[in-house]
């Protein structure tokens, strides 16, 4: 079938099947551990075929489910190297792998959506999909006005899928969980659910791209293309060149890397304040590096895709700046303050400010020095302090709490970081802070008395 499939007992029973081949997995893993090999090396190979079978399902299912692997792909910096290795190739296979909705399909859908004659909105169509995303396919096309088009035209079902999907992944959650140490998977996938209905409409996602296309229409660093047209479940935007960033994390030169990694960061930052709107979908597949035959101070970051956003209007919360300031002045009462006011610890939950300090300065260590390199195995070892259950940080970690307010903030934040981390970027995070974060900086000034 080369649309999505629908029937719900043919996509839940091939979902189902995951954690059965986990379960078995584990039990194998068990008995390779009697027989006396060590728990890392069983616990790799776990790890790496579960990765196998995960993408293998989640790539042929699309929908929800193929959103859900690209979310989890940003934090495979995570894993040990042993098993990232096989895991973005799982990955790429998956970005790769949906099968394109056939030509008639495609007209019919278009005919739909756009009425009888859309044709003569084109000077010419490429039948051919130009890329495959979790809800939609693009198409390269040329617009009646003479300008190079990105046509993105929704899955018909893409939203039952989408819903159908979540559902059943969040029942194995806790089977998925090892997958990305220190990442707990059951609230991502409700936040992904709670997105759908806003990521199907593509009238709300032509607005957000429309806001930053406006914002960055002279901007020297970032691009975003303008929309062309919308109707219904298609959206026309203009074409964007340059070099996908899957291809900068999988060959790209040391230059290359650390631009894209600082105009990423740039755009972290900068876009809500700017646009008041969150980027809520950071994963390679949506940007692009536009170079020239210039220096590379003045290559750009093409963004796409704005079908999630988080509406921020006065840019990302005070509070994180303010806190990240006060925990790098060495203000572990402050800090703690601030978490509780904001939400992130519980009235009921006793905590040692200086051992709040030492959970957190690891964890920004970004934000201590000028340029800071971002490496798998940094994120590794974050990783790997807060799910190791002999970690101080570990029984911490448990203790916080997420506001709803901060959920996707926070995922994106790690997504963004982990994505610096597939580039092995040297990256002046500190700066963009400084520049963008509110709060940041310095604190609020006092009012004058009198």
């Amino acid at each position: 079938m080369s649309d999505l499939p629908r029937k719900a007992v043919t996509r839940t029973a091939r979902l189902a099947a995951l954690p059965l081949g986990i379960a078995g997995r584990a039990t194998l893993g068990l008995g390779r551990r009697i027989g006396g090999r060590s728990a890392e090396v069983v616990t790799a190979e776990l790890q790496q075929a579960t990765a196998d079978q995960l993408f293998k399902v989640l790539g042929e299912l699309k929908g929800g489910a193929m959103k859900f692997g690209q979310v989890l792909s940003v934090f495979e910096a995570a894993l040990p190297e042993e098993v990232a290795g096989p895991y973005r190739a799982a990955l790429t296979k998956l970005q790769d792998a949906a099968p394109p909705m056939p030509a008639a399909k495609v007209h019919a859908a278009l005919a739909e959506r756009l009425g009888k004659d859309w044709r003569k909105n084109f000077r010419s169509f490429d039948d051919r999909p130009a890329a495959a995303a979790s809800i939609g396919q693009v198409h390269r096309a040329v617009w009646k006005d003479g300008r190079q088009v990105a046509v993105k035209i929704q899955y018909p079902g893409a939203g039952d899928a989408l819903l159908s999907d979540l559902a059943q992944l969040s029942r194995v959650a806790w089977l998925l969980g090892p997958l990305i140490p220190g990442l707990d998977i059951k609230p991502l996938i409700t936040e992904l659910r709670e997105r759908v209905a806003e990521e199907l409409d593509y009238a709300l996602e032509a607005e957000a791209q429309r806001r930053h296309a406006e914002e960055f229409a002279d901007d020297p660093d970032i691009t975003v293309p303008g929309v062309v047209a919308q109707a219904d479940q298609v959206l026309v935007s203009e074409w964007l060149d340059g070099t996908p960033l899957s291809e900068v994390i999988s060959s790209g030169t040391q230059e290359e890397r650390d631009r894209a990694g600082q105009l990423i960061a740039r755009f972290l930052f900068a876009g809500p304040s700017r646009t008041g709107l969150l980027h809520a979908d950071p994963h390679p597949g949506n940007f692009r590096l536009i170079k020239d035959d210039g220096p590379a101070e003045g290559w750009r970051l093409g963004v796409l895709d704005f079908g999630t956003v988080d509406r921020l209007p006065g840019g990302l919360p005070r509070p994180i700046g303010d806190s990240l300031r006060m925990a790098l002045a060495g203000d572990a009462d402050g800090v703690l303050d601030m978490l509780r006011e904001e939400g992130f610890v519980k009235p009921s939950i006793k905590l040692d400010p200086t051992a709040v300090l030492d959970y957190l300065l690891p964890i920004i260590e970004p934000a201590t020095v000028e340029v800071f390199h971002f490496t798998r195995a940094w994120m590794r070892a974050q990783a790997a302090r807060i799910a190791d259950p002999r970690s101080p940080a570990y029984d911490l970690g448990k203790q916080l709490n997420l506001p709803p307010a901060y959920l996707l903030i926070h995922r994106v934040t790690l997504s963004t970081i982990g994505v610096l981390c597939q580039l092995g970027a040297k990256a002046p995070f500190r700066a963009e802070m400084l520049e963008w974060l509110p709060g940041f900086a310095h604190p609020v000034a006092e009012p004058a008395e009198g």
